[in-house]
């Protein structure tokens, strides 16, 4: 099945909050001809658009490809949050890595949303950055936990900005009896990720970068000057950047058998009384659960509550996702249950087995980034700044976030995804002991 059609028509972005309160740079033409330069980068989205900037900043002409347009994909779908650290926690990447290769991993997570909230001010204000990010545990077993990676954080590691939430505390943050502690992270917090996206590909239009949307590469030939072609260009590059993400099909098999798509679901309210947003979440937070398949939530500028999580099986979204999605959001807040939804929408997102970004050396002059795992705000803007620094003959950073283990999913990919059916299925169940 075609991924990027599966659910989607060509060129329309989907019918979500997101797109009807944001002007997109486009549409944008396609590439075509005989087409030269020093970087070709393939994929739109945050990876991509920041690989281009950055690489456009640093003097190189730049030509970026989308299969569709920009922001099409998970970047203009999220949930907006912007989360600190990497997608796995310092005491599990201490395990994995060892302290040494843990501390520069956080290292490159707190400047990944350092940079995240600097373009976001620079070139897409409208974003609207806010902070904080709560961790609600939907377990009272999990609280403890939660508790002790607050206080590991401030000794080990110097970090302040997130603090321990008592099951009272929680309750009078956000309103609902689902939780029973948890933390706050003000290093975090969230922002409008389409809009943000769209800032991020002016600017680097601005810079000099190419941007040529409808443009979907079928085949590589990597050599010298690697050639890719579309079906109406023929682009040579000295260096290639891969940034597809959970939408890269076919067309790498080695980041393919280690990169997997899997569908998310958000749906949006409609607006509320200011008072009564205060009433379910307090201070404007964003919030995200213990689940396995996370429930994340948070408000938007006009006070609609933008709900996130439940799963699916299957390539294709379910036909009412608005009812899907409605059943956790009234399981954490039954008092919103005669708000209307007003929108309600799927996105594609690619995950790893050990749930870390999958940074890979495909040749010498062949590069990808992707595999964020429902962490890529930040870390995706960020790979897209080392992605640019490796070409540039940068690449400690790159190789630090390229050498974290990255094991294929087992059966390649053709067994993939029913076995991750079957995880999905029991991880679920271990949701509701």
């Amino acid at each position: 099945m075609d991924i990027l059609t599966a659910n989607d028509q060509p060129g329309e972005y989907p019918r979500s909050w997101y797109a009807e309160t944001a002007v997109p740079p486009g549409p944008l033409a396609p590439a075509e001809g005989e087409i030269r330069c020093d970087v070709c980068v393939v994929g739109g989205g945050y990876t991509g658009l920041s690989a281009a900037l950055h690489l456009a900043e640093r003097g190189y002409d730049v030509t970026l490809v989308e299969a569709q347009r920009v922001g099409f994909g998970a970047s203009g779908r999220n949930g907006g949050q912007v989360g600190t650290g990497q997608r796995l926690e310092q005491d599990e990447l201490e395990k994995l890595v060892g302290l040494d290769h843990a501390r520069k991993l956080w290292d490159i997570a707190q400047e990944a949303v350092a940079l995240t909230r600097d373009l976001a001010a620079r070139h897409a204000p409208d974003a609207g950055f806010a902070p904080g990010i709560i961790h609600a545990c939907h377990r009272a077993r999990l609280v403890p936990h939660a508790h002790a990676y607050a206080e590991k954080m401030a000794r080990d590691y110097g970090y302040d900005q997130i603090r321990p939430l008592s099951r009272e505390e929680l309750r009078h943050l956000v309103n609902s009896p689902a939780y029973h502690g948890g933390d706050i992270d003000m290093g975090g917090g969230h922002l409008h990720p389409l809009r943000y996206a769209f800032g991020l590909a002016r600017a680097a239009r601005a810079a000099g970068a190419r941007i040529m949307e409808m443009s979907r590469v079928t085949r590589i030939e990597p050599g010298a000057r690697v050639v890719l072609h579309t079906d109406k260009a023929r682009i040579s590059a000295e260096h290639v950047v891969l940034a597809c993400n959970g939408y890269l099909g076919g067309l790498q098999p080695e980041v393919a058998r280690r990169v997997m798509p899997i569908n998310n679901f958000i749906i949006a309210t409609e607006p509320m009384d200011p008072a009564a947003q205060e009433e379910i979440l307090r201070n404007n937070h964003a919030v995200a659960d213990t689940k396995f398949v996370v429930n994340y939530f948070r408000f938007s500028h006009d006070h609609r509550l933008l709900f996130g999580g439940s799963e699916s099986y299957g390539y294709r979204f379910p036909r009412d996702i608005a009812a899907l999605v409605r059943r956790p959001m009234l399981e954490i807040f039954p008092q919103l249950k005669n708000v209307r939804i007003t929108h309600a929408w799927g996105g594609t997102l690619g995950i790893t087995m050990n749930r870390m970004p999958h940074f890979a050396r495909i040749r010498g002059n062949i590069l990808s980034a992707s595999g964020y795992s429902g962490h890529g705000v930040a870390m995706a803007t960020m790979g897209g700044r080392l992605l640019a620094e490796a070409i540039a003959g940068q690449a400690e950073r790159f190789d630090v976030m390229a050498s974290v283990p990255s094991r294929p999913f087992p059966g390649g990919t053709s067994l993939r995804w029913p076995l991750l059916v079957l995880a999905m299925v029991w991880f679920s169940l271990r949701d509701r002991l």
